[in-house]
């Protein structure tokens, strides 16, 4: 694997002239549904209780592992200690982080893009993840952020009609802004109201899907004959703000300015296909950085879903509904009795209550001394589970007090195609 986070199965899917090789299966993105981790935008699963072999996967799509090395080289340009996300692995793959690095410490431009898919009216505490590094990143490296609501998406996948796709996306954007990012340097744009209105967003989706063989994406993404168009087509959609040029009143008609994408490691497959287009395009390819998944409360082998309450922890619950949902749902690594887990100790790998405080519980030594202690036996399942009751209600409490402020004119003020504050 080289350094610059660019991995052999990448290699060789760039190296492919795709328009030649119509009936070569793509070697992109691994669709392949009989593995034990299934892995891709629409379906995560593990037959293991630890939940997905992060290692594994690595190797499996060809990104770079993020190790101590690259950690103290953020430390050391930026002069600040790194997220505890990043520190604890949560953030633990990267394509050319390396190569985004050294455009900071050139004093040299570059900017952030992530993106929500709205399916629902209330984010969970999964959701918050990636938004939350991405404002950590934002404020450290001082840069511009893209956030892309694909209301047009979940209106192709779900039962939605197109005017309840951009509301859920009009809510959704509220709750991002809850998060607190700086109006001065954060667009946030849904598609079904942005691409109308910006050429050079669909000047780059239509290159994008010259580009890109019917072949080719249903190699990558697994699309049937039997899927509509619309699904066809969107990958190009997903890929356009990795380039500068869809947005020329942020970055004033530069093509050159290059992107870091945090994101969930399972939206992978979109920008390596992205980075197989952008060089024929005369583009920079995006980096990335991936985080693991936020597990369900029933457990490590699949990730959560907003379609049901229970699998997690959401933005809109009451302090009730956590401390219920916690200590009803919330898989234990726990002894049976409490005589055995005295004796035998907890297992915090596949521990949920422990495995959320790991995302939220920022004292790492505190952390760790729960480990310790859990990992005993000294310290039992009822007293770590209300731990992370009073860490979860403080969260979404705070962050529903915030989120009352933020009106439809907020909302819309962040969501106006403007000038941000930065110079190119």
């Amino acid at each position: 694997m080289s350094e610059n986070g660019t991995g052999t199965a990448e290699n060789e899917i760039e190296n492919m002239n795709l328009e030649d090789n119509h009936d070569k299966p793509s070697e992109n993105v691994d669709v392949d549904n009989n593995l034990d981790d299934v892995v891709n935008p629409w379906n995560v699963s593990s037959s293991s209780a630890k939940g997905v072999d992060y290692d594994k996967l690595i190797k499996r799509f060809g990104s770079s592992k993020i190790d101590d090395v690259l950690i103290a080289r953020i430390e050391k340009l930026t002069g600040k200690p790194a997220h505890h996300l990043l520190r604890r692995g949560i953030f633990f793959s990267h394509r050319e982080m390396h190569h985004i690095l050294d455009l900071y410490e050139k004093k040299k431009p570059f900017y952030l893009y992530t993106g929500r898919g709205p399916s629902s009216t209330a984010m969970h505490m999964g959701h918050l993840i990636p938004f939350l590094f991405t404002k950590w990143l934002q404020e450290t490296f001082d840069v511009p952020l893209v956030i892309q609501l694909t209301d047009d998406e979940k209106y192709l996948w779900k039962d939605l009609q197109a005017e309840e796709a951009k509301q859920l996306a009009l809510e959704n954007a509220k709750d991002i802004i809850a998060i607190g990012f700086d109006i001065n340097k954060t667009f946030i744009f849904s598609d079904f109201n942005y691409i109308g209105q910006s050429p050079a967003f669909y000047m780059n989706m239509v290159k994008t899907q010259k580009l890109v063989t019917f072949n080719q994406v249903k190699g990558i993404f697994g699309f049937g004959d039997s899927d509509c168009i619309g699904k066809i087509s969107f990958p190009a959609i997903q890929a356009s703000p990795s380039f500068s040029s869809s947005f020329p009143q942020i970055f004033n008609n530069r093509k050159d300015v290059p992107c870091l994408i945090p994101c969930a490691i399972d939206q992978d497959p979109y920008f390596r296909m992205t980075r197989d287009v952008a060089p024929r395009m005369g583009y920079q390819k995006p980096a990335l950085i991936h985080s693991t998944f936020f597990p369900a409360l029933q457990g490590a082998q699949t990730k959560m879903s907003a379609s049901d309450p229970n699998s997690s922890i959401f933005l809109t619950d009451t302090n009730k509904q956590i401390k219920t949902k916690v200590n009803k749902y919330a898989f234990s690594g726990g002894g049976d009795t409490v005589e055995e887990h005295k004796e035998k100790g907890g297992n915090c790998d596949v521990d949920v209550s422990y495995q959320y405080l790991t995302f939220f519980l920022e004292d790492d030594d505190r952390l760790a001394q729960i480990k310790k202690d859990y990992s005993s036996g000294e310290l039992l399942t009822g007293y770590l589970k209300k731990e992370l009751v009073e860490i979860l209600q403080k969260i979404v409490g705070d962050h529903q007090q915030r989120r009352k402020n933020v009106t439809d004119e907020v909302a819309y003020s962040y969501m106006k195609p403007r000038k941000l504050d930065f110079n190119y």
